[in-house]
């Protein structure tokens, strides 16, 4: 086919050789009776006709196709580049085709055409036919008009001046007019195109449409000057209201100069105010006239700025356990305008070094504001003397206090009071604590005999959270736990129940059981052994009962295998030590047995463990009375398998001063590892240093306070004994016992 590209360049390729051939043999190959070449015959098997185009009808190209090249270094569009074989082509195709023949190559010059031809339409004389025919037979676009009363409708608010229509041209009829006014304008027939009329009516529209294009320009300007006029209005009227807001402001400020004698009308009377109710009052109004602004215009720092002086004044002789809500009221009708709310709110932004600490955070510390600083400088410091001077046991004037002034003081203030001036005094206060009998002639409780629970819980509400936690290190009840075991361990259980002990097992639950099992289980077991004994012939339960007193504090499983322990052996031994005498009588051994199971509670009897020891207290009696029926002597009865379930240790008997069964005595356990309980027990913290003594090349260990591992004393361990450095000397090591000598040590005292 004609249109295949590789057939066009091969018809193209024989056509060249056959008109080369034509030229060298001076004839074609049908008539000059020339030999025909190689590529003429092959073109003639084809069909091909000389001097027409390839293709079944002759539609396909005539000549070959011509190469034409560019000057070396010329870019693309430099030179023409269609070849005059190019053109006759699509002449031919274009003429076949019916369609308009564009002589230039180039397709810049086409669409220049183009434009001068839509500028002469638009200009030339106006027709009611259709155009020129076009060297195509195509036809030239109506040309289209606009009247002057459309061009206002277009632009609405548009005066035509009558200068713009002096030389627009009517052309509306035969006769040509000069229009003199805008009215009954129509669609122009047209002129001459080369009508001097017609050049000053182009002038003229284009003087016009500039004319519109400048009015829109104006229009839109206009639009945007009255929207940023409205927005500046809206600016100024604004800055007008806050003028007139911060001269009321600075009146109302300038008018907190107050003369003592103040006075205020109160209907027809006039009453003497003091110049603190006055300040307050008109902070007061200021306030509810201008909480919106406070902190907009500084009104924090103006307020705090006119009560300090008078502040100070009504300070210097206040006794705050005397009269503990004294200015609190009137500071509380104020606190919006001391920034008290506002410092709620931005508490965030103003974070304080002290209350960061007691929460465990660390937030970058800034100025703190003029309310801050005027409490922290005149307030605290009164406190700080009251609390130095105040008696612990007398509670209820000091918490008064800080219930009052606890919503006026700032976070890490109240902090600093808590945990700097209150909490070290309740501290020192268990130190003293001593809950022994006291003589009869002491009328007054004194803080060593008063049970702590009496003047410590009525500061629970105040105190923060860190402060109960027992297991906190920095905790107000590490101290209390430290003197519980102290005294539980030199506690006699003679003495009966450790006073107020059950009121704080809602507060240390679980940690109270543990002290309990840790230091005075032992010591009740060990009263048992040494002081408890059994006598059917006079019988002395008041071990047993000192040791049942302590029932309430303890779970019913420990304290029955406490007498597991060291009950029932004893209880064993006995019943068979009667049951293997000549003169033993089954009968009172039966009364004694049923006696003793009424002495223990119910829910001690009634126990499964217990059960079974009464058990083997039954089947002891079966045994014997079998061994009687079969004839055979009492004494071939098995005794009982002796000693306690649970042995007692030796350092706890030492603590006696009575010496223990060597039955009870419980294997030696290396001298660190008691080191390490000691401390658990004192909550202290035991590290080792990876360093050795230079003398001995014994480790060293560090003994601590701190979570962190730092601080405390550094000691080494020698057999049994313990070897502190000295202070003031780090080469020189000392002595120290397990003692409130070592825990101070530990605690950087």
């Amino acid at each position: 086919m004609a249109d295949e590209a590789p057939l066009k360049r091969k018809f193209a390729g024989a056509m060249g050789g056959a008109k080369k051939a034509q030229k060298l043999g001076g004839g074609s190959g049908g008539g000059g009776g020339g030999k025909m070449t190689f590529a003429q015959k092959m073109m003639a098997k084809m069909g091909y006709v000389e001097g027409q185009g390839l293709g079944k009808e002759g539609e396909g190209m005539v000549n070959p196709i011509e190469v034409k090249q560019r000057p070396q270094g010329a870019g693309v569009g430099t030179v023409k580049e269609k070849t005059t074989q190019y053109k006759e082509e699509q002449k031919r195709k274009a003429q076949r085709e019916g369609k308009e023949v564009e002589e230039d190559s180039s397709e810049e010059e086409r669409r220049t055409r183009r434009e001068r031809r839509k500028r002469t339409q638009v200009g030339g004389a106006a027709g009611g036919g259709s155009g020129a025919s076009t060297p195509g037979g195509g036809r030239r676009p109506k040309t289209k008009y606009r009247t002057v009363a459309d061009v206002q409708a277009a632009a609405p608010g548009l005066h035509v001046p009558p200068q713009m229509l002096s030389s627009i041209v009517d052309a509306t009829s035969g006769e040509r007019k000069t229009l003199t006014s805008a009215a009954g304008l129509m669609t122009p027939a047209g002129l001459p195109s080369d009508s001097e009329a017609e050049k000053i009516a182009k002038r003229e529209r284009m003087e016009l449409e500039a004319f519109i294009e400048a009015w829109h320009g104006v229009q839109e300007q206009k639009v945007y000057v009255e929207e940023h006029e409205g927005q500046h209005q809206v600016e100024i009227d604004q800055e007008m209201e806050d003028l007139e807001k911060l001269q009321a402001i600075t009146e109302a400020i300038e008018d907190l100069r107050l003369a003592p004698g103040s006075r205020a009308v109160d209907g027809e009377d006039i009453v003497e105010q003091s110049p603190w109710t006055a300040l307050i009052n008109k902070l007061e109004m200021i306030q509810n006239s201008h909480k919106h602004d406070i902190e907009r215009y500084g009104l924090v720092e103006a307020a705090v700025g006119a009560i300090t002086p008078i502040f100070k004044e009504r300070l210097a002789d206040w006794e705050p356990l005397e009269k503990p809500d004294k200015l609190t009221q009137d500071l509380e009708r104020i606190r919006l305008i001391l920034g008290l709310d506002l410092h709620d709110q931005l508490a965030t932004k103003n974070g304080h070094a002290l209350l960061d600490q007691a929460y465990g955070k660390s937030r970058r510390q800034k100025a703190t504001s003029a309310y801050e600083t005027l409490i922290y400088t005149v307030w605290l410091p009164k406190l700080r003397t009251t609390v130095t001077n105040w008696r612990v046991l007398d509670h209820i004037p000091m918490t008064a206090v800080v219930q009052a002034w606890r919503p006026l003081l700032p976070s890490f203030i109240y902090a600093h009071l808590m945990d700097q001036l209150i909490v070290p005094k309740l501290s020192a206060a268990f130190q003293q604590w001593d809950p022994k009998k006291r003589n009869h002639h002491h009328k007054q409780t004194t803080l060593k005999h008063a049970q702590p629970h009496t003047w410590l819980f009525p500061w629970l509400p105040y105190l923060p959270p860190y402060h109960l936690d027992p297991k906190a290190p920095s905790s107000l009840l590490v101290g209390f736990k430290r003197r519980l075991r102290q005294i539980l361990d030199a506690w006699d259980i003679a003495f009966g129940l450790l006073p107020g002990l059950d009121q704080w097992r809602d507060l240390l639950r679980p940690e109270l059981d543990h002290l309990l099992v840790r230091h005075l289980l032992p010591r009740l077991a060990l009263h048992l052994t040494t002081k408890f004994e059994i006598d059917p012939s006079d019988q002395d339960l008041t071990p047993l009962e000192n040791v049942l007193k302590w029932q309430s504090l303890f779970k019913t499983d420990v304290l029955a295998r406490l007498l597991i322990a060291e009950f029932f052996p004893k209880w064993l031994s006995t019943l068979h030590l009667w049951l293997t005498t000549e003169d033993a009588n089954l009968e009172e051994i039966g009364q004694w047995f049923s006696w003793w199971k009424e002495q223990l509670p119910p829910s001690l009897t009634n126990h499964s463990d217990i059960i079974k020891e009464w058990n083997k207290g039954t089947q002891m009696i079966n045994a014997a009375l079998d061994l009687m029926d079969q004839g055979q002597p009492l004494t071939q009865l098995a005794p009982p398998a002796a000693g306690p379930a649970k042995p007692i240790s030796k350092q706890m008997a030492k603590k006696l001063d009575t010496p223990a069964p060597a039955a009870l005595i419980e294997p030696a356990a290396d001298f660190r590892d008691i080191v390490e309980a000691w401390c658990a027990e004192e909550d202290l913290t035991m590290v080792p240093l990876r360093e050795a003594h230079p003398r001995t090349g014994l480790p060293l260990l560090r003994i601590t306070a701190s979570a962190t591992g730092k601080g405390g004393v550094i000691v080494y361990l020698q057999g049994d004994v313990v070897w502190a450095q000295r202070k003031g000397d780090r080469t020189v090591f000392e002595p120290i016992g397990l003692e409130e000598r070592l825990v101070a040590r530990a605690e950087g005292k």
